[in-house]
């Protein structure tokens, strides 16, 4: 599976509404700012996910996008099969498996692809854009503190210390 830059883009500008969900219609060229996405990709992407019903449109001087569902019902598979097509690396899971009956010399390989077509497709089905939007520190991260420059250690360049550590 290969997620393209418009996928890619489609899901950044899809974190950024659900950051900012429930704050009302965000303008594209703000979306495209805080991403730094290209304006006019975006106006395209926007349009698709509209199309789709992912997102709706807000006319008016406080017009602009914003999510037509909670971020925590919008999952990323929907998104990148919107954008980019099949999670498969040959179309869907209905092709592989008619390879898989047809195909008795290839067999084991097309199995591979299923397998790894369904593992890509359950984490994508299981991850919402509310998980990636608002990420939670994970439990190490979360009693760690920044390190003081007295604890860093000195960089070693090809095997020596650097100049500002001597």
């Amino acid at each position: 599976m290969k997620i393209s830059q418009k996928g890619l883009y489609a899901l950044q500008a899809m974190m950024m509404l659900a950051r900012h969900y429930n704050q009302g219609a965000i303008r594209i060229r703000d979306i495209a700012y805080e991403e730094e996405l290209p304006e006019k990709f975006l106006e395209l992407i926007l349009l698709e996910l509209k199309n789709a019903r992912i997102v709706e449109s807000v006319r008016g001087s406080k017009g602009g996008y914003q999510l037509r569902r909670p971020p925590s019902d919008i999952r990323l598979s929907e998104i990148i099969r919107l954008i980019d097509g099949p999670l498969a690396p040959f179309g869907d899971a209905d092709q592989l498996r008619s390879l898989i009956d047809r195909d008795a010399e290839h067999r084991a390989l097309y199995r591979v692809f299923l397998a790894v077509r369904d593992a890509a497709a359950k984490i994508l089905e299981s991850t919402t854009i509310a998980d990636i939007a608002n990420p939670s520190p994970s439990p190490r991260e979360k009693g760690r503190r920044k390190k003081t420059d007295a604890s860093v250690l000195p960089m070693v360049v090809h095997g020596n210390l650097s100049r500002t550590e001597k």
